[in-house]
């Protein structure tokens, strides 16, 4: 079976057809600048990335150029939409209301929107892609995957927070967290690579990226995570700031003159290693080449950000009683050997015995960066939250 992933924002919408049998990507692409003019980046397996301007006004016709392009007579790799299965749909914020991938009923859309507050950026995007789909697909069954489902195993002790007790009755004021289609797809590869069984296993997922998160995940769920109410708490990011002191927000506001959606701009948009190395970049790559020529704020916010990352691990490992392994997944978990580096270079208690030859130049590849005899083992594994989504999807239909 052809499985159709999508995954929408407010104004992009990435896609990537995958068989479910040989779980490889038939193609995949990108419509980005919906609603403004609209730009169609499309590449079928094996074959040239091809780029075209087209109008779309809404989702809908963004959807359509997918379709188009995908039934294409040179360059598509299906004859019709009869050899789409159905559709997994990314959706970011699902409450407490989804523990799990569900398929998509009029019952379902009411409960994400009425998590709408939650995630406000993102679910109205995740749901327009829905009815998108619905519009021009309306016989391919449709399935919600949720970022916020993999955490839903997450005790008390973990999500409450120390706030009136009301506020949590009203208004669900919890931690939920983030990447857990990621967290789960690359704590399972982990235990495979260890030859163990996953509900015998307690990893610490750290998902790397411009938004980053840790999670530890023990015997195969979620006990905890860094993410918190929304994708602000924890690490420090790419323009996040993550964890800092409440009374920060209500100083710079009497301080600057600013309104609460005036300071919240500055702490999702002009924090984390952008704000830390003085406006300079968010990309890490920008930030790395600048620290080696010897911008000391660039060099700085590499620093803050591998010590906030190698504190939750350590507050990991206390809250499992141990570890087994550690993994680095996404953009900067990936592909970034110096953050791997840093990060490693505050674990040596645990018995890790860093192997800085096997951590060099992986770009992306699957790699053990501990050496033999380590007690805890470090592994760099590609996360593919695509592949993820197909197979939920796949399961429930």
């Amino acid at each position: 079976m052809n499985i159709l992933v999508i995954n929408c924002g407010s104004s992009s919408l990435k896609f990537q057809l995958i068989n479910s049998e040989s779980e490889k990507v038939l193609a995949k692409g990108l419509c980005e600048r919906i609603g403004i003019d609209g730009r169609l980046t499309y590449q079928p397996e094996g074959g040239e990335k091809e780029q075209s301007d087209k109008a779309m006004p809404t989702h809908t016709e963004a959807i359509q150029f997918v379709i188009d392009a995908l039934t294409n007579s040179e360059t598509g790799v299906v004859k019709s939409l009869d050899e789409i299965g159905a559709v997994g749909h990314r959706m970011v914020h699902g409450g407490e209301k989804f523990a799990s991938s569900v398929i998509i009923t009029d019952e379902v859309k009411k409960a994400v929107e009425e998590c709408n507050d939650l995630a406000p950026l993102h679910n109205p995007a995740n749901l327009i892609g829905v009815a998108a789909c619905e519009e021009l697909m309306p016989n391919t069954p449709m399935v919600a995957v949720f970022d916020t489902a993999f955490h839903q195993t997450m005790p008390e002790k973990a999500y409450m927070y120390g706030l009136p007790y009301e506020y949590y009755e009203k208004y669900k004021v919890r931690r939920y967290g983030f990447h857990g289609t990621s967290h789960s797809f690359v704590s399972k590869r982990a235990a495979e690579l260890m030859g163990k069984p996953y509900e015998q296993v307690k990893t610490i997922v750290c998902h790397l990226g411009n938004g980053s998160s840790v999670t530890a995940v023990l015997n195969g769920k979620s006990v905890d995570t860094s993410m918190g109410l929304t994708p602000l708490e924890g690490l420090v990011m790419g323009t996040r700031c993550g964890d800092i002191d409440p009374a920060i927000m209500e100083f710079i506001a009497h301080k600057e003159g600013l309104d609460v959606d005036g300071v919240m701009k500055i702490l999702n948009k002009d924090s984390g290693v952008y704000g830390l190395s003085g406006g300079l970049s968010s990309d890490f790559r920008d930030l790395t080449d600048a620290a080696v020529a010897g911008d000391k704020k660039a060099e700085i916010a590499l620093e803050v950000f591998s010590y906030r990352v190698a504190k939750y691990i350590g507050a990991y490992v206390a809250a499992m009683n141990g570890v087994d392994d550690i993994v680095f997944t996404a953009g900067i978990g990936e592909n970034d050997d110096l953050v791997r580096r840093q990060v490693c270079s505050y674990l040596e208690y645990l018995g890790i015995d860093f192997n800085d030859e096997a951590n060099t130049d992986l770009r992306g590849k699957e790699a053990t960066i501990s050496g033999p005899d380590a007690k805890v083992k470090v592994f760099v594994i590609p996360t593919n939250e695509e592949l993820a989504i197909a197979r939920e999807t796949l399961a429930l239909i």
